[in-house]
């Protein structure tokens, strides 16, 4: 005879079995139809971005123009001012950026029956959106009030030299120390001369003006595409300097090729600041733009209240 336990068994063993499939609501349902950016949210944090950059590059013209000074062993040294002022354009993008991101992110719409790693790539986008809409509108609506401020603030340091310098054209220095006469006495005695001979004097006033202007449209066309002069040139500027300065041959082409010499080193001195520049500023916009992302996502986490939850990173559907 069968025990009572075994006929239950194989009464449980013929019976079939059911998987019991439990079926979220809503989860075949297609995602609500709305835009996945809210472009008020991005406008507001790049408008905001902005103004910070603003604020900062105010902040930082007047703090750089309190660590500079006129006077030789005063004030920091050129390297270190560039080195600072590259850091601290970083400063800026970092700080403008993240605020900026996280208002993108806070201020956004809330996404309903959205994945929450969709929803997690979304602020990241919002704030990576807001940053892009700052860097072109601040490079076109901030780039003449930044200018302005920087021109001011160096007017203030050296008006009658700022004033001098933006009169004149970039080879005038050159030409000046090229003309310059070594010898008081030769001076006083084309002044004696002058005197005695007013038509003279003006006609050879002409003839220096005509030979001055000359030489500052030979080293403008020359040097202007990082040329060199050439020796056809470069002899024809010796005979104007040796007779212009009252020195000889020798030691006129010896000025000119000092002079040429200054001009290749300002020139490759100005083309290594305007390349540390460049690199300061695009390191600047790299970590603006990550910045934004992060902070977006962490306003956006915040605004649906899954920051610094798992939930954010699940794969569940945003109800």
């Amino acid at each position: 005879m069968l025990r009572h336990d075994e006929i239950v068994h194989r009464k449980n063993r013929d019976e079939p079995v059911i998987d019991t499939v439990v079926v979220q609501p809503g989860s075949d349902a297609g995602e609500p139809s709305v835009s996945g950016v809210s472009w008020g949210a991005v406008t507001a944090g790049a408008v905001v971005s902005c103004a910070l950059t603003l604020v900062l590059l105010a902040f930082g013209v007047g703090l750089g123009l309190s660590v500079v000074s006129p006077w030789a062993g005063a004030g920091v040294s050129a390297t270190t001012f560039k080195i600072g002022t590259g850091l601290y354009l970083v400063v800026i993008a970092m700080l403008s950026s993240s605020i900026g991101g996280y208002i993108a992110g806070r201020l956004r719409s809330r996404w309903i029956a959205v994945r929450s790693d969709e929803v997690y790539f979304r602020d990241t986008a919002h704030g990576f959106i807001a940053w892009a809409l700052a860097s072109v509108v601040g490079a076109i609506l901030l780039a003449t009030p930044a200018t302005s401020m920087i021109g001011a603030g160096i007017g203030a340091a050296g008006q009658g030299a700022a004033a001098a310098a933006s009169r004149a054209g970039p080879m005038d220095g050159y030409v000046d120390t090229l003309l310059r006469s070594d010898s008081p006495a030769a001076l006083a005695q084309g002044k004696s001369q002058g005197n005695s001979q007013g038509n003279t004097q003006g006609t050879a006033q002409g003839n220096a003006g005509d030979s001055r202007g000359e030489m500052l449209r030979l080293f403008t066309s020359s040097f202007r595409n990082g040329n060199d002069m050439k020796a056809a040139d470069r002899d024809y500027v010796t005979k104007v300097v040796a007779a212009r300065t009252g020195l000889s041959q020798a030691d006129a082409d010896k000025r000119v090729n000092d002079v040429i010499t200054q001009i290749r080193a300002d020139t490759d001195a100005a083309r290594k600041a305007t390349a540390q520049l460049a690199f300061w500023l695009t390191a600047s916009l790299l970590l603006g733009a990550f910045c934004a992302s992060l902070a977006a996502t962490e306003g956006g986490g915040l605004r649906d209240g899954t920051w610094g939850s798992r939930v954010r990173l699940s794969p569940a559907l945003r109800t």
